[in-house]
């Protein structure tokens, strides 16, 4: 017998998947995080889960996680003191940032603190060219004094940036090797390495969070590992990338800025697993945990990708999977203004001290408190009866500090949560979808977190999507991505170029040259050949425009037939985005990009035979759940997931309860259960017709 285990740790509840692959049978357990030491949940969920289910640690053969180490480490400002070195002139490039202001219309907003300050920042006498043409060498002795200037000052991590180094690197392995050789115990990153791309803040904003942050994920790593192996386990961990990619450990000390928002991508790669398997290609991932709401649109089970992310408002400028967060999770708290406004989020209550109704010191009422108070949310015990509800404290708590400034009844200010809250949700999958130019109703919506399909019906309402797909176990299914996901590295080369066929030759080493690295890296990882995948892709533009929109390039070779097809696929791309093409403008590469991918043996998902429609089989229960549609409390059956079959259908108002989460069906609304164990949610016509 052999098994995987994947890890997602969120902000709320740590998520553990054991997946037999014999059997193909999947099994899961949930339990509160430990912010002060996340690994410590890491370890006793997969202590539990392998007790729970009589297997050795020498069993398991595959185990990956999902962090959020890197993105605490730089939202709550607890990075290492980091120096920069960049050349002379550009100290202050990271806290210059860009001409633009963080609100167009508030003169009075600052801009964020820079993690690194003036003081740490040191500037060398050097200078390269647009082309990589060194103007002026570097001075060894020079450097020399800088490090030792910055080894004094506390430094334990150095940023290494100078200008053009995207293009000829030389310079900066040469102030890597001078750091190495006098503060050897540092943690060093340079530029050419981790981001060999042009636009110099964005290079230098990342490459400073990767050394910011570095040390802290090492050690983190490190502990990750060493407690691995006390358990017993011979093998070597992954920790999942925010391109939704999983790395090996030995790949995270060197490259940690990858593993930020990695969580929501590893959520994103199992609702596309499942739903490609399915035979779903065009949906929307609702993703509702305890913090936060991530949305993200797949189009052709393919998850969009982007280089323009930030964190705590510093862009990093790597792959990642295209997901767009919203301040409300079950945690968010609800408040009211000085207007006399009722606010949700995006202040979360998170796993301590945690909604009112857990019992655990909270104060403050949630939506997860609203749900109890409406029944929507079983008010006596959640995750199968191991967490008691206190309804009673949730009704109290909203009628004091909710209810009664706003001038309303504690159902009403229950109610005004929720309302609140999924108009904050459906505002963010518009920013996915209507704003990019897609229309959400030619998409399925797919909920899963542990609070996604307690909303998603009501979310859908909003915005004229006519189905919501739940997954099996959805609370963990960021868990079952680690799972189902890829081993990943990306590649990235500037050569700002028209795409004619002058260039091809140029064009053509470029991704030769990306191809080799990628293929080396995956060697190196022990990708067996067959396993091995080479994604090309070009980031183009019109002549004169300052945004790219990424291509795919499918031939083996660009030529004069390649670029014609790529030429039509762009304007056709730009027409969708912008609303507009120019056909017969010429149009330029800025990047070419490379993903290595190695096809890991992945889960295999277990079909059910079909059981009849009838669900009756799965009632373990009765109660008075509040819903708009029926204008207050209505009697409603409350179903076990567990005992439902495939071709079993559910016919609104009803409550569909399991371990790791609760899912509503307003009136109206039908639900049927697929082969895969799938919930599939048909909703009426949000117009009416």
């Amino acid at each position: 017998m052999s098994y995987k285990i994947g890890v997602d740790v969120g902000g709320t509840f740590t998520d553990v998947c054991l997946f037999d692959q014999d059997t193909k049978e999947v099994s899961v357990h949930k339990l509160p995080s430990t912010p002060s030491d996340p690994s410590e949940a890491i370890a006793d969920g997969i202590m539990q889960i392998m007790e729970q289910n009589g297997i050795t640690a020498e069993s398991v053969v595959y185990l990956a996680h999902g962090t959020t180490v890197a993105t605490n480490a730089t939202l709550e400002r607890k990075g290492c003191r980091t120096g920069i070195i960049t050349t002379r002139g550009f100290g202050d490039l990271i806290e210059l940032a860009r001409q633009t202001r963080p609100s167009l219309y508030d003169v009075q907003v600052d801009k964020p603190v820079p993690i690194i300050y003036k003081r740490f920042r040191k500037e060398v006498d050097e200078r390269l060219l647009y082309n990589g043409e060194v103007l002026k060498s570097i001075d060894r002795e020079e450097v020399e004094r800088v490090v030792d200037e910055l080894k004094a000052l506390g430094v334990v991590s150095y940023a290494v940036c100078l200008l053009h180094a995207y293009i000829n690197p030389v310079h900066e392995k040469i102030i890597a090797e001078v750091i190495k050789k006098r503060h050897p115990e540092a943690y060093v990153s340079i530029s050419s390495d981790v981001l060999p791309e042009y636009r110099e803040y964005e290079r230098m904003s990342t490459t400073a969070l990767n050394s910011y942050i570095g040390p802290i994920v090492g050690r983190y790593a490190t502990m990750f590992k060493k407690r691995v192996r006390d358990m017993g386990m011979n093998l070597t961990p992954y920790i999942n990338q925010s391109n939704g990619g999983l790395m090996s450990i030995e790949t995270t000390f060197d490259h940690p800025i990858r593993t930020a928002l990695s969580g929501p991508a590893a959520g994103v790669s199992g609702a596309n697993y499942i739903a490609a398997a399915s035979g779903v290609k065009n949906f929307i991932t609702f993703d509702m945990g305890g913090t936060s709401t991530d949305v993200c649109l797949i189009e052709n089970n393919s998850p969009r990708q982007t280089t323009t992310k930030a964190i705590a408002d510093f862009p990093v400028r790597v792959p990642m999977t295209d997901v767009t967060a919203v301040g409300a999770g079950g945690g968010s708290i609800a408040w009211v203004d000085s207007g006399g406004m009722l606010k949700v989020g995006p202040e979360s209550a998170g796993a301590v001290p945690g909604p009112i109704a857990y019992s655990k010191g909270g104060t403050l009422p949630t939506v997860t408190d609203a749900n109890v108070v409406l029944h929507r949310l079983n008010p006596e015990y959640i995750l199968g009866g191991r967490m008691k509800i206190d309804e009673k404290s949730a009704l109290e708590a909203i009628e004091e500090q909710l209810a009664k400034p706003l001038g309303m009844s504690a159902l009403d200010a229950a109610r005004g949560i929720i309302a609140v809250v999924n108009s904050n949700m459906a505002r963010a999958i518009r920013i996915v979808s209507v704003e990019r130019g897609y229309d959400p109703r030619e998409f399925v919506l797919m909920a899963f977190g542990g609070a996604g399909a307690l909303h998603a019906a009501s979310v859908v309402k909003e915005l004229g999507i006519r189905r919501v797909m739940i997954p099996s176990n959805p609370g963990i299914l960021c868990a079952i991505g680690l799972l189902a996901s890829d081993i990943r590295s990306d590649y990235v080369r500037t050569s700002i170029l028209k795409f004619e066929e002058d260039n091809l030759e140029v064009m053509n080493q470029t991704l030769e040259d990306l191809v080799a690295e990628g293929m080396r890296w995956l060697e190196k990882e022990n990708i067996p050949e067959k396993q091995r995948v080479i994604v090309k892709r070009a980031d183009m533009r019109y002549l004169g425009q300052n945004f790219e929109l990424s291509i795919e390039i499918t031939d083996d070779r660009i030529d004069a037939n390649t670029i014609a097809g790529i030429h039509r696929q762009f304007n056709l791309e730009h027409k969708r985005e912008y609303g507009y093409c120019r056909e017969n403008a010429v149009i330029q590469v800025v990047n070419f990009r490379v993903t290595a991918l190695g096809r890991v043996s992945t889960i295999r998902l277990k079909e059910h035979p079909f059981g009849g429609k009838d669900p009756s089989a799965a009632v373990i229960g009765r109660r008075s759940v509040y819903f708009e549609e029926s204008g207050g409390f209505a009697p409603t059956e409350i179903y076990d997931r567990d005992r439902l079959g495939c071709g079993n259908v559910i016919n609104g108002p009803a409550v569909i309860e399991e371990m790791c989460a609760t899912a509503l069906i307003p009136p109206g609304y039908t639900a049927e259960v697929d082969k895969y164990l799938n919930i599939m949610i048909a909703c009426p016509d949000a117009h009416g017709r």
